[in-house]
């Protein structure tokens, strides 16, 4: 459900996400749950993905799927976050179709932030553990308090 999420970004579905079977592809929900991490990474936690010392490599991801999402239409992506460790993070993602409650995918992605140069894990920095922090499953006020 949508109020099991901290943060919902919208994104235009593409001509080219539909396959012959008229919906979004699989591996475009992939790319979707990719879009609305690193949007949230780069607004909310100042994340430099061009220079920064530090960057989030994808380790594990898994989608469900529920219902279909085609071109034309509006792919509303959820965010939370479901494990926050010293190095890494554990997001769930829901993909809901403009307006809906209920999800149409859902699924978790694991981000190990490491050093851009040597790809050794370091510890998440200030700021984006700060961001991370807003959407911990467990720190958020329920919906309707």
């Amino acid at each position: 459900m949508r109020a099991d999420y901290g943060f919902v970004h919208a994104i235009a579905t593409r001509w080219m996400d539909n396959d012959v079977y008229g919906h979004l592809n699989n591996v475009v929900y992939y790319s979707y749950f990719d879009t609305v991490i690193n949007y949230y990474l780069i607004s909310q936690g100042g994340l430099d993905i061009h220079a920064g010392a530090q960057i989030g490599l994808c380790v594990e991801s898994h989608c469900t799927y529920a219902a279909p999402l085609a071109f034309p239409g509006v792919v509303e992506a959820a965010l939370r976050v479901e494990r926050l460790g010293r190095s890494s993070v554990r997001y769930g993602v829901g993909l809901f179709a403009e307006g809906s409650a209920a999800a149409a995918a859902e699924g978790w992605f694991v981000h190990v932030f490491v050093d851009r140069v040597s790809r050794r894990p370091l510890e998440i920095g200030a700021g984006l553990r700060g961001a991370l922090e807003v959407l911990l499953v467990d720190q958020r006020i329920p919906a309707g308090s």
